[in-house]
């Protein structure tokens, strides 16, 4: 398995959001924004990993998440938190918040 984390300005990202993954065979892309506080582009690739590692390790896909994210969570503040990414095409809430902490 390979990682790969660069840091892309807020308007490259693929939609609208701070954090990004998905897989290229077994390399595991990860696109964060840049933030002025590079710490906090850190912390947001920490939680991106730990996410998409538990979804890995729980048969989530990054297909799903991305259709939730982009779908029915668009609008939303953070659409890994909300109740709905717990049903069977989003089933990535537990894995989002396990990696946001308590």
């Amino acid at each position: 398995m390979n990682i790969r984390i660069e840091t892309i300005p807020q308007a490259q990202q693929r939609y609208p959001t701070t954090g990004d993954w998905w897989w290229e065979g077994d390399t595991l892309e990860m696109r964060v924004s840049a933030i002025s506080d590079w710490r906090y582009s850190m912390l947001v690739a920490l939680h991106e990993l730990v996410e998409a590692l538990l979804c890995k390790a729980h048969g989530v896909t990054a297909e799903a998440v991305d259709a939730w994210d982009t779908g029915i969570g668009k609008d939303l503040d953070d659409p890994g938190d909300d109740t709905r990414a717990l049903s069977p095409r989003a089933s990535h809430r537990i894995r989002h918040r396990a990696s946001t902490g308590p």
